[in-house]
């Protein structure tokens, strides 16, 4: 089965080449790489054009800044595997634990997989404490309305059969993505497999980009999906 990779990129100057290199050798042979730039301003944008173009299948260029739910959508129409797998490319993620992630679905077992931060065994990052609450709390109230029993409605590894994630009508354009598609994917009844990865936590210093207005309407996206625009 082909794996299509979605990556969503916003001013990652300082990372954007490392992540494609370990996209590249990831132990999954039959896979391309989507990468949609979302305006970059930091330099990004013209690495791309210049250079790391031709180390992907596909680079897409967004003509504004229009958040990374809507660079996910623009990714979504031109992949072409029969699984889909979102990826930061901030580092945070380690593309080494692909093979276990879509095992479920090639496996038949699944239609969907979410990489858990909060499942893994064993020593990990420490992350800020309110950081971890915000996630809790807005994976609680996901799980309330949903009635799944997810860890961790955030994380970015978020795995689909192409034909589900396609034939979803997706709407958010910023980090409402993540409680919207999760709204949809419980909708739709699908086995879902939720497993444990490794996570290299970085903070707002080093360039991670979301806060407290996000959190604010990842809350309004989880009660407006679930109920009156399901």
């Amino acid at each position: 089965m082909r794996l299509s990779i979605i990556i969503p990129v916003y001013n990652e100057l300082s990372t954007i080449e490392e992540i494609l290199r370990r996209v590249r050798q990831s132990a999954v042979d039959d896979k391309e790489i989507i990468v949609v730039d979302d305006f970059s301003t930091d330099g990004t944008r013209q690495l791309l054009q210049e250079h790391l173009h031709q180390h992907v299948d596909k680079v897409l260029y967004q003509p504004r800044n229009m958040g990374k739910g809507s660079a996910v959508h623009a990714g979504l129409k031109e992949v072409t595997g029969d699984i889909v797998l979102i990826q930061d490319a901030d580092l945070e993620y380690d593309p080494g634990q692909y093979p276990m992630l879509i095992e479920p679905i090639i496996k038949g077992r699944a239609e969907v997989v979410y990489g858990s931060r909060f499942m893994r065994d064993g020593s990990h990052p420490v992350v800020s404490f309110w950081h971890f609450i915000g996630n809790k709390l807005l994976t609680i109230l996901s799980n309330m309305f949903t009635n799944l029993n997810l860890s961790d409605v955030e994380t970015c590894y978020k795995i689909f059969r192409r034909e589900l994630i396609q034939s979803f009508e997706l709407k958010e354009p910023r980090f409402g993505f993540d409680p919207e598609v999760t709204a949809r994917v419980s909708q739709r009844r699908v086995p879902i497999y939720e497993m444990g990865i490794s996570y290299n936590a970085r903070n707002y210093d080093e360039g991670k980009k979301i806060g407290l207005k996000d959190a604010i309407r990842a809350i309004w996206c989880i009660i407006k999906y679930n109920t009156w625009a399901k």
